[in-house]
């Protein structure tokens, strides 16, 4: 016979040891209320932002026969696609939290977010390699770039992308699932993020957070690593090209996806190479890569050539006129 009470804090009693059945995300807890009322009005624009920007970019690909044919088109439709999954997975909880500060979010709730917010992670560096190797082929090979980049590889590549990507970080979740969670219930990020959770675990495991982050740093690395081999690649062969429209053209195509990997890789490395990240101004950077580079992605790709051109044919609108 077991003896069990729960609270209403989230936190059961059995036989004696106290064990976490909810958390508690403290968010930003220092924000005072003018800071906080702002961030109630942004935060939900910005993911309006994201999702309009994200829709518009797979809207200007569905709606073009042509552009749904060519391999870097169908990357960037299911690319945009997952940033708008990616924030759908902490804004809306983010909002939540401001407005109503101190409502738990239960144990399966939190891992469900652990889980798809480092699924989408891990398949965002998977979909930034994969446009990397799209552009490296494209310029490098361009003449056997039909054939090893036709539709149907490059479907192929996006559902390994897909697939790899939900499948990297099940292991260290379900490590983490195991650990009993003695408290407190509060967790000092606005994510159920492995650091506070590992910090709220009743006995250490060394072996479960190194687990965690040589995983994160491997799937970092490895294709940040690809892609800057690459586009090292891809510039020694657009110097060859004579100057002029050839270069010019080339540099474009590549200009937009750089930006992209320089915002995203630049801010996830703080955060999650580093075990102790996760707090202080960890969450400010974790907050921009979150909410910030799925808003800014959109904006970066509709300066795209031939995304201006579909929108403009779509929409009407002067805003997409040519260059």
């Amino acid at each position: 016979y077991k003896s069990y009470s729960l609270s209403l804090t989230g936190v059961a009693r059995c036989n004696g040891t106290t064990q976490v059945t909810k958390f508690i995300l403290l968010g930003f807890p220092s924000l005072r209320w003018p800071s906080r009322s702002i961030l109630c009005v942004l935060l939900p624009s910005v993911y309006a932002g994201t999702v309009a920007g994200n829709l518009s970019i797979m809207w200007a690909v569905l709606q073009d026969p042509r552009l749904q044919r060519l391999p870097m088109y169908i990357l960037l439709g299911n690319f945009s696609w997952l940033e708008i999954c990616y924030i759908t997975t902490t804004v809306p909880r983010m909002v939540s939290d401001l407005v109503s500060p101190g409502v738990p979010i239960s144990y399966h709730a939190c891992f469900v977010q652990f889980y798809f917010f480092f699924s989408l992670g891990a398949t965002e560096c998977l979909f930034l390699w994969a446009m990397a190797l799209d552009r490296y082929l494209a310029i490098c090979h361009p003449l056997r770039y039909p054939v090893l980049m036709s539709p149907h590889r490059s479907w192929a590549l996006v559902g390994a992308c897909w697939f790899t990507g939900f499948l990297w970080f099940i292991v260290p979740i379900v490590l983490i699932s195991q650990l009993s969670f003695c408290g407190p219930n509060t967790l000092d990020h606005f994510v159920c993020d492995p650091g506070p959770l590992l910090a709220s675990s009743c006995t250490p495991a060394p072996w479960t957070e190194q687990t965690c982050y040589t995983l994160s740093s491997l799937i970092i690395f490895a294709t940040v690593l690809f892609i800057l081999s690459s586009y090292g690649l891809v510039l020694r062969a657009v110097l060859k090209l004579p100057a002029g429209a050839g270069r010019h053209k080339a540099f474009s195509t590549c200009t937009s996806h750089l930006a992209v990997v320089s915002l995203f890789y630049g801010s996830i490395m703080v955060t999650y190479v580093d075990p102790g990240a996760s707090k202080g101004s960890g969450k400010v950077v974790t907050l921009f890569y979150t909410v910030g580079t799925p808003l800014l992605n959109p904006l970066i790709y509709s300066l795209n050539k031939e995304i201006k051109a579909s929108l403009r044919k779509l929409t009407g609108c002067r805003f997409f006129t040519k260059n």
